[in-house]
């Protein structure tokens, strides 16, 4: 059956690295961002805001901080999808709703883990929306997962109060006409990844079988199976462990830092 053109373009996407000398123009950038902007959310809170990096200065700093990628100080527009309870809270203050608890007999309550994980789906939900909005115009995309290193640093350099954690960065432009023709990445099987009512546990030989496609040429180190490489490459890589590191320190900061 063929595919309609929605299905196509979300079949066909690949993160776009490289990109023309060709800016996007602000109507377009617009359109993209009022797109994230119907994306679902929890309860219709919007539990996420979006920071478009426009100073070349931030972008080159950003380029270093997220594991040394020169091409997002390159990328035409650059998006950060930060969970947000920021903006709740503050409303709840000038809301009084000190008072209110305390006429009640109520604990006032501060953002918890839950609240940070909920606004993290929200911020992915609109990133995604922001992807297939911008696949739709012709203008490709890459997710930065390293913003969430360096959580001290891009705090500071960000602005980002309390409340705020940078969750999804993403890199947009036109692609160049290599991008276009670089083969699709694999993904596992479906039966690896689609399961009925509950989960599945996959036994040694799919989960070997799951990952063969993915054997690189030459294998990392002294890796001698795909499972050994992909752990040292990304589970145990230095990057991986201070992505840990960054995200713990995030949390104890929401649910009881001091500002």
């Amino acid at each position: 059956m063929p595919m309609n053109e929605t299905m196509r373009l979300i079949h066909n996407r690949r993160s776009v690295r490289v990109y023309e000398d060709k800016p996007i123009d602000r109507d377009t950038v617009d359109e993209i961002i009022q797109a994230a902007m119907r994306a679902p959310t929890a309860g219709n809170m919007m539990l996420y805001s979006i920071i478009e990096i426009a100073d070349q200065a931030i972008k080159d700093k950003l380029a270093v901080s997220c594991d040394n990628q020169p091409f997002i100080a390159r990328a035409p527009l650059v998006l950060l999808f930060v969970a947000d309870y920021q903006r709740w809270f503050d409303t709840y203050m000038v809301s009084d709703v000190e008072a209110y608890c305390a006429a009640d007999g109520l604990q006032l309550r501060t953002p918890g883990e839950g609240d940070l994980l909920l606004a993290c789906c929200d911020a992915l939900i609109a990133a995604q929306t922001a992807v297939i909005a911008a696949e739709s115009l012709g203008i490709g995309s890459c997710y930065i997962g390293d913003i969430m290193e360096m959580y001290e640093y891009h705090r500071e350099l960000l602005g980002l109060p309390q409340y705020v954690f940078p969750f999804a960065m993403l890199c947009f432009g036109y692609p160049r006409e290599t991008a276009r023709q670089r083969e699709l990445t694999p993904r596992f099987p479906q039966d690896s990844i689609h399961f009925t009512n509950t989960y599945s546990r996959l036994d040694e030989d799919t989960l070997l079988q799951m990952v063969e496609p993915r054997a690189p040429k030459r294998f990392l180190g002294g890796a001698t199976n795909v499972g050994q490489h992909q752990y040292a490459r990304k589970f145990a890589a230095d990057f991986s462990i201070e992505m840990t590191r960054s995200v713990r320190e995030a949390i104890r900061r929401w649910v009881g830092g001091q500002e």
